[in-house]
């Protein structure tokens, strides 16, 4: 996956992941069909109806292209926090047009903004403590870039997006490197000599730490362990390596997230954003 945050990587994801959603509701619409005369205009006007944060534009904006449309006319930009009732946006133009585009625009919209709710949530609770939240790869398949330019919009920071940018060493790469004799010193040695960077290692005991920071790890996730032994451990493994970074993750969740950041976790990642996120609750009205 790209970094969403370079140029044309969102709007061309945009534009592909439109011709999916379009594709699902087939070639025709036999309703519109016989109840909206051809060549008749309106107004569609998007509302968010419970307080949000507003990500997934260039989705919708994708939506409108393939319909032949003209650009939403957006109020609000990705990243804003609404209240409610809100208006997002406005389309104008055919209203078969319209309306074929509603579905497939909203469940992208409702879906994004509700990922990056949930994450400025997440961001707020750790506020003033340094700490970034991270997304995961626990994402929907073929939608990986949608979510977490989502997540971004909420506030939260890039973490591995794919196998191929980063190292991340995690218990099944630990249980291989023990059956073939290896250590985790001679695996990050070999990807550092590869030209690969940020060696990350997964780490679920004492032992495993300080194997981790005697290998070169640049940074540590401590892994289903409390914020008390988070602490513990950091300060174990940055009297050795002072500039180690430290990430929380496993079962982090609302409720927590701030102790573990006030435990000296740099990051925290939880797959939540992604996988347990409530749609926003947005509709698309005529006028």
């Amino acid at each position: 996956m790209l970094d969403p945050r370079a140029p044309g990587v969102v709007a061309a994801d945009a534009a592909r992941v439109a011709a999916l959603a379009l594709a699902e509701d087939g070639i025709a619409d036999v309703t519109s069909r016989v109840t909206i005369a051809e060549g008749q205009h309106g107004v569609g006007v998007i509302e968010g109806r419970a307080p949000l944060v507003v990500a997934g534009q260039a989705y919708a904006d994708a939506v409108v292209a393939a319909c032949g449309l003209d650009p939403v006319t957006w109020s609000v930009a990705d990243g804003d926090h609404l209240g409610t009732p809100t208006v997002l946006g406005t389309i104008r133009g055919p209203l078969r047009a319209i309306l074929r585009a509603e579905r497939p625009l909203l469940n992208l919209l409702q879906r994004a903004c509700g990922i990056a709710t949930m994450t400025r949530q997440y961001v707020d609770a750790v506020a003033g403590t340094g700490c970034r939240v991270l997304h995961t790869r626990k994402t929907t398949p073929g939608l990986r870039t949608f979510e977490v330019a989502a997540v971004l919009s909420g506030g939260g920071a890039l973490h591995r997006t794919d196998l191929a940018t980063t190292l991340m060493v995690k218990d099944n790469h630990w249980q291989a490197l023990r059956a073939s004799g290896r250590t985790i010193a001679d695996a990050l040695a070999e990807a550092a000599a590869g030209g690969v960077t940020g060696l990350q290692v997964e780490v679920e005991s004492i032992e495993q730490l300080d194997e981790a920071v005697g290998a070169g790890a640049t940074r540590l996730l401590i892994d289903n362990q409390t914020p008390e032994t988070v602490a513990s451990w950091a300060a174990r493994a940055r009297a050795v390596r002072p500039t180690l970074e430290i990430e929380a993750t496993g079962g982090i969740t609302l409720a927590t997230i701030r102790a573990y950041a006030l435990a000296g976790a740099d990051f925290v990642s939880t797959g939540a954003l992604t996988h347990s996120v409530a749609a926003a609750d947005l509709g698309l009205e005529i006028r």
